[in-house]
């Protein structure tokens, strides 16, 4: 067995040792430490792109399922916890992502590690970019099939692997991210289409980062590209920009049945709670309905990349609202992020093992909470630590 002490004493002197730290949510894109309730920050740390947490929407939606139908859906779907709104959510989303199914998770954890090892064994073939989310890569695992893994973003490097290990039997799957949550880029999505096409493979795309934030409707970085019939298996999330709970998969409808009857982490779990499936179905309608939302946060974005810009801050920002500004070492990060909380911007270091050993950096994100007062102000403290 581990020393545990021992562990721990290691990981705390390297910088990486992780801790809870208790939040108070003020609304508005504010918290404040439980350990120092008197002091607002600005949270810069949220994946709440949209604001749609405390959007009213969400809110009448939750409180009337909750009443309606109670706290808890009382089973697992192929029980008796197979509500009519389970059914209506996911007819939303495949509409959204353009496809004829859609089948709802309790997490995009619990997605990814159900999905991939459902589609996949032994005498398969996965590609997965190497920056893939770890739920990705624990799914990868769990399927036994044989991983392949591809340098970031890389396309040429994927193509040689796949000449070189693809063969004509078996199921080959492609995945990545659209937008990778500690990076902020995006990924090729044209032209990963054409390869997967060409080499006769399924192509699994996490959305997480993407839905609500990009295309014309909201349906991600797919729907902007114009791919979403190329994409076979579109997951997402609800827990980031439409502001509620849990994960989604589309694809057609033969590819959804199949999950239902194969995909363990959907079998065996209890299903979504009513008022979380209502508040999603009211955030999906809402991300159609009204596009300005997104236009206001791609706003504030530019504005906030512009003043690091400006202040002569020449790395690439991206093309996302995820901005990671890389430190290197994690004590380093670690300082840096309490020099940002003290002057009232609330960020977290992000290191090792979520990102490779030498790259542990600060991850902002920019939602519609944050005001053009709020950004100016974390732009400059950003700027004076990094001076």
């Amino acid at each position: 067995m581990v020393d545990l002490k021992a562990w721990l004493k290691q990981q705390r002197e390297k910088g990486k040792l992780r801790s809870l730290r208790p939040v108070i949510r003020r609304g508005n894109g504010r918290i404040t430490l439980a350990e120092n309730a008197d002091r607002e920050l600005i949270d810069f740390s949220s994946n709440d792109y949209l604001a749609l947490a405390e959007h009213p929407a969400l809110l009448a939606a939750a409180q009337e399922a909750l009443h309606r139908f109670g706290a808890g859906s009382g089973a697992s779907r192929l029980m008796s916890g197979d509500l009519a709104m389970h059914h209506e959510l996911e007819e939303a989303v495949a509409s959204l992502k353009g496809k004829e199914a859609a089948l709802t998770f309790g997490s995009g954890y619990m997605a990814n590690a159900g999905i991939i090892p459902a589609l996949t064994a032994r005498h398969d073939l996965i590609f997965s970019d190497r920056l893939n989310h770890a739920s990705i890569h624990d799914g990868c695992r769990l399927s036994g099939a044989r991983l392949v893994r591809f340098r970031h973003n890389d396309l040429n490097h994927l193509e040689e692997l796949l000449k070189e290990k693809r063969g004509g039997t078996g199921t080959a799957l492609i995945v990545v991210e659209s937008i990778y949550s500690m990076d902020g880029d995006r990924c090729p999505l044209r032209e990963l289409v054409a390869l997967k096409e060409r080499f006769g493979c399924l192509l699994m795309v996490d959305e997480a980062h993407a839905t609500g934030v990009f295309g014309a409707k909201g349906g991600g970085v797919s729907e902007e590209d114009g791919v979403s019939r190329g994409v076979d298996l579109a997951m997402g999330t609800f827990g980031k920009a439409l502001g509620s709970y849990g994960a989604y998969v589309a694809g057609n409808r033969e590819l959804i049945d199949y999950l239902v009857n194969r995909a363990r982490s959907f079998i065996f779990s209890t299903a979504l709670p009513p008022a979380v499936a209502a508040a999603s179905l009211a955030a999906v309608r809402l991300i159609r309905q009204e596009p300005r939302l997104r236009h206001e946060l791609h706003e504030k974005i530019g504005y906030f990349k512009g003043l690091l810009r400006t202040g002569g801050y020449g790395a690439d920002l991206g093309p996302s609202q995820i901005i990671p500004i890389l430190i290197g070492e994690s004590g380093a990060a670690l300082g840096k992020a309490e020099l940002l909380n003290k002057q009232g911007i609330f960020v977290t270091a992000v290191r090792p093992p979520t990102v490779p050993e030498g790259t542990a950096r600060l991850r902002l994100s920019i939602t519609r909470h944050h005001g053009t007062t709020d950004l100016s102000l974390a732009a400059k403290a950003l700027l004076e630590i990094m001076d």
